[in-house]
């Protein structure tokens, strides 16, 4: 497995290894063992799948406050996505920064999420699924959002000509501006 650090300290690329043939191939893409000795002790509780038919569907920027905050494993399990990890923790060096990478079938590559970021990301292709853990169930009362577009972020989501598709609730998403985050950098 291949754990790569990006600007954002905490928020993780992993790749885990294909093992491969003419049949196709093997992946073990996720293991408590592996993850520890990488140094990430986190312990995930539930499995989420979703499918995102039209390209250019953005969910996000979402997070749940705590105490049942979430860190989140974001993989692709057909299709592609650019995955978004934006830091809210307050005092971080890094407030209200943002990392993205595309994620894909083809890649395999996984991006670990915190607690205390918002996540968010925009399909690439038809027919997307997204499969990711996380540290703690889910509590509609806890679930917080901001805005995809909030100009504050300045988000590239490499939309090019693709419209975005949003639900209701991501629609009317509150600003980065307005934001009171319910967390803080622990550094």
């Amino acid at each position: 497995m291949l754990v790569e650090d990006t600007p954002l300290p905490g928020v993780k690329l992993i790749t885990p290894r294909r093992f491969g043939d003419s049949r196709g191939f093997f992946c073990e893409s996720y293991s408590v063992k592996a993850m520890a000795e990488q140094g990430i002790d986190i312990r995930f509780v539930q499995d989420n799948h979703s499918l995102s038919t039209t390209p250019g569907t953005i969910r996000g920027l979402h997070f749940q406050k705590p105490p049942h905050a979430q860190a989140k494993l974001v993989r692709c399990g057909r299709g592609s996505l650019f995955d978004v990890a934006v830091d809210i923790r307050r005092g971080s060096p890094t407030w209200g920064k943002w990392f993205g990478a595309e994620l894909s079938f083809e890649n395999g590559r996984q991006m670990l999420v915190p607690a205390g970021f918002a996540h968010g990301f925009v399909t690439r292709s038809p027919d997307t699924e997204i499969v990711y853990k996380c540290s703690d169930y889910y509590f509609p009362e806890t679930e917080g959002a901001i805005a995809w577009n909030d100009p504050d972020l300045g988000i590239d989501w490499r939309l090019g000509d693709l419209a975005p598709m949003l639900s209701a609730k991501d629609a009317v998403a509150g600003s980065f501006a307005d934001f009171e985050s319910p967390f803080t950098w622990q550094g």
